[in-house]
């Protein structure tokens, strides 16, 4: 029997985003003048007024109320009437050292025998819906505010918009699992304000089905046929949306954690990823556990599949390995048995980890907005200045988990 599901994104201007993207903000800057940094850091932003939290072992002494301002400028609040700008809000800083009692059960001799930063379970997940190996819902969500913000700063079709922004795509299934319309869209947009509230709410839904919907569809060729006569829009629903972003919600940072991962397909650890230094596993096993999910499924072992790991704090190996191919496998294989060959393939301890995927560099800003995962892969140029003047340039590879790297070693492994 058919069935619906749906998921959701926010924007980049979305309070909670504000937040973790000041947060991820930080920790890249932490990183880039100390690759040894601990850092665990969270943001509230409310009207005008913008508070760090956290506990930071560290080298480096940053300028936190600068990085804090060039991120929300960089979002877009740059005008004293959204309520909240970069250039007049206050910053707040409550960030201290980090417990000593957390630290010894992280840090050893052998860097090998690290133990993990807390205890825990993450999720990795991987699907063929889509060529980013993505939920096809959670990617057309995305793709809605990307695209949106694009327009935003283009100033030419669309002259309205302000930064904050959240998105809703519902697909509609077959019995074969496989996505054969779209058969709702909701898009709320933060605006200026228009003399008329009729006109106004005539004139954005006739924007976002004209000019933004199209220029979405044609990212998607595959799945042109799923955007039909017969879609269900909601634009605006509410009405008017002029107040927004940290002056019309408080923005907390890690309350996104299903916009950041997979738009409720497979599951979930409970574990946000923002603000955290790689030695947290909340973050790096779950970067870990996608890279596996995608090169399980890339590799041909299966058509969808849900990996998990477990860790205790202080401990280096993983307590277990989980594996649920949802009955697609390939192979003539039970989901315990691929995930014992999961566990001989790929090195899960913390170390081995931030070692693969090169996790001890400034990469974090990038995957604070629009999801952690389905990004391309590729290197950049960042540059880093210090209070005191010293410049930091590096180079750096972001997703380094979204590599297809292990599809010959998992096909070796499985006989494929």
């Amino acid at each position: 029997m058919p069935y619906l599901f749906t998921s959701e994104s926010v924007s980049e201007g979305h309070p909670d985003k504000v937040a973790d993207q000041i947060s991820d903000a930080l920790i890249d800057n932490f990183l880039a003048f100390d690759a040894e940094s601990k850092v665990a850091c969270e943001t509230l932003v409310t009207t005008g007024q913008v508070i760090l939290a956290g506990e930071v072992k560290s080298k480096a002494y940053l300028d936190v109320q600068k990085i804090a301002r060039d991120v929300i400028n960089k979002i877009g609040y740059t005008k004293g009437e959204y309520m909240f700008d970069g250039a007049s809000c206050g910053v707040l800083s409550a960030i201290h050292e980090q417990s000593p009692d957390i630290n010894q059960g992280v840090d050893r001799k052998d860097r090998q025998e690290q133990g993990a930063g807390d205890q825990g379970m993450m999720f990795g997940y991987a699907t063929v819906e889509t060529e980013n190996y993505m939920p096809l819902a959670l990617d057309l969500a995305h793709a809605l505010l990307l695209e949106l913000a694009v327009i935003r700063r283009e100033m030419s079709e669309i002259k309205y918009l302000r930064p904050d922004a959240k998105s809703q795509v519902t697909l509609e299934y077959d019995d074969n699992n496989q996505p054969t319309r779209i058969d709702a869209i909701v898009i709320s947009t933060q605006h200026d304000d228009f003399d008329e509230e009729a006109r106004m709410l005539d004139k954005i839904k006739h924007d976002m089905i004209s000019i933004l919907i199209p220029r979405v569809k044609a990212k998607y060729p595959n799945y042109a046929h799923l955007f039909n006569d017969h879609i269900k829009y909601h634009i605006n629903p509410t009405g008017k949306f002029v107040i927004g972003g940290p002056h019309g919600d408080t923005g907390l940072t890690g309350r996104k954690i299903i916009v950041d991962t997979y738009g409720g397909k497979g599951a979930h650890g409970g574990g946000a990823f923002s603000g955290k230094d790689p030695s947290k596993v909340d973050r790096s096993a779950a970067y870990a556990t996608r890279h596996i999910a995608k090169n399980l499924v890339a590799a041909g072992v299966c058509n969808e599949v849900l990996v998990q790991v477990s860790y205790a704090i202080g401990v280096a190996q993983p307590m277990g390995i989980y594996v649920n191919t949802y009955g697609t496998t390939k192979v003539k294989l039970n989901d315990g048995e691929i995930a014992a060959k999961v566990e001989q393939i790929f090195n899960m301890t913390p170390y081995a980890i931030e070692t693969r995927f090169k996790l001890r560099n400034p990469i974090y800003s990038e995957t604070a907005a629009y999801g952690h995962f389905g990004k391309q892969n590729e290197v950049v140029t960042k540059t880093f200045t210090a209070p005191d003047g010293t410049v930091i340039t590096k180079q750096v590879e972001l997703f380094t988990w979204e590599k297809l790297d292990y599809v010959d070693q998992v096909k070796a492994a499985f006989g494929l």
